[in-house]
């Protein structure tokens, strides 16, 4: 039904897929190409501003979003139609029922509400569902935790980053989140939701039960973790088709093997995306889930991005592998990884930030030395003077690239 409407009218994929033979009854999936980021940022910049992965006249679109910006390249700008976003937020709400949310919820969304997409499908779809729902951006951190406690905050939505630093500045101001009534975080932007260490010290800082999620400005809300099974993630597979390439040839890899997860949408007709590569890296497994269902498992979630993997001394490194490290030591309030480029190798240290009081001098040995032990090679790892890291309100930027 999709691609009955699409080529109809949609002049993007009516180009990238003329001539190509079809039969969405009978054909696999991989018979069609796939579709990249790149392409659909050079036609935005061949067609400005939107692009032409359009389906309908432009006078059919009500809602206007971008991506962050997070990468190297310029945001992708996306449009929906009233339907499209209905779909958008039909996508929330299944994460919101695996979360347990219900009508009787008070939801705090503590971002910016700009042009990022953000929690605007979360904080749209709570309020369809009958919750009680609390913009917050435009705050200080300090106001947001009073205005969370005064209007009895049962559930907050922000990233895993953003989690642990209002933590961190409830305890500077002697607020006791493990007493309030927040029953519940639903985390998005980093891989950190599904990264142990990451969630259980949002977990004991808060004294509430963390679930993880992942979607796409371009693409929707596509996965989520149940109450159930802990450290990882269901695809969506109503409403999302999921495939795990291997990220060099594009092959199909089995289910169980780590590669590139690739999706099609199935709602968005009005900017959809066909086998679309997220460049997350995921080991997709198939089978019943200790909740009931039967959607396709993310395996620890998003393991990382395939273009964020660090050659450090000629091994690959993923800086959620170092998170899940760096975390699991309770008197690191913050970190942050420095790639030296050198003339024939890349090192890698580690700036490690210590909790206020805490001391911390035997901080950078004790993860160096775990780091060794788990992952086979040592980095330099340096402690820093407590509260110079950055703190983040949106996805965390932690890689910071330069000369050595």
């Amino acid at each position: 039904s999709m691609l009955r409407e699409v080529l109809a009218s949609n002049p993007f994929y009516r180009r990238k897929l003329a001539g190509v033979a079809f039969d969405p009854q009978r054909d696999p999936l991989e018979r069609l190409v796939l579709t990249t980021r790149s392409e659909i940022q050079q036609d935005q910049l061949d067609h400005p501003p939107y692009g032409t992965n359009l389906t309908y006249p432009r006078d059919r679109y009500v809602r206007l979003h971008q991506t962050s910006g997070t990468s190297a390249t310029a945001p992708l700008r996306w449009l929906d139609t009233p339907e499209s976003w209905g779909w958008f937020k039909d996508c929330w709400k299944v994460v919101y029922r695996a979360a347990g949310v219900s009508g009787g919820d008070r939801l705090l969304y503590p971002f910016s509400f700009g042009p990022f997409i953000g929690f605007w499908g979360a904080f749209e779809a709570a309020a369809e569902l009958g919750c009680f729902v609390l913009p917050a951006g435009g705050m200080t951190s300090v106001a947001r935790l009073r205005y969370l406690l005064d209007n009895e905050v049962s559930v907050v939505c922000c990233t895993p980053t953003y989690a642990l630093h209002l933590a961190e500045v409830a305890e500077r101001e002697k607020i006791d989140l493990a007493r309030s009534l927040v029953r519940a975080l639903i985390v998005a932007g980093e891989p950190g939701g599904s990264i142990s260490a990451t969630g259980q010290r949002i977990e004991a800082a808060w004294a509430a039960k963390v679930f993880d999620h992942c979607g796409m400005t371009e693409m929707g809300a596509y996965a989520f973790e149940c109450q159930d099974a802990p450290g990882g993630m269901h695809v969506i597979e109503t409403e999302f088709i999921p495939e795990v390439i291997e990220p060099d040839s594009g092959a199909i890899l089995p289910d169980g093997q780590a590669g590139e997860l690739v999706l099609t949408n199935l709602g968005r007709w009005g900017s959809p995306l066909i086998r679309y590569r997220t460049g997350d890296q995921v080991r997709l497994i198939r089978r019943r889930c200790a909740c009931g269902r039967w959607f396709a498992w993310l395996e620890g979630g998003i393991l990382g991005r395939i273009d964020d993997m660090l050659v450090i001394r000629g091994n690959n490194v993923s800086p959620s592998s170092i998170e899940g490290i760096v975390r699991s030591f309770e008197g690191v309030a913050e970190f942050r990884l420095v790639v030296e480029r050198g003339p024939s190798m890349d090192e890698l240290v580690i700036e490690i930030e210590p909790a206020s009081g805490s001391g911390g001098e035997s901080l950078p040995a004790q993860i160096a030395e775990t780091i060794q032990h788990r992952l086979h090679w040592r980095p330099r790892t340096v402690l820093v003077s407590p509260g110079s890291l950055p703190r983040f309100e949106m996805k965390a930027k932690r890689v910071l690239r330069r000369d050595g």
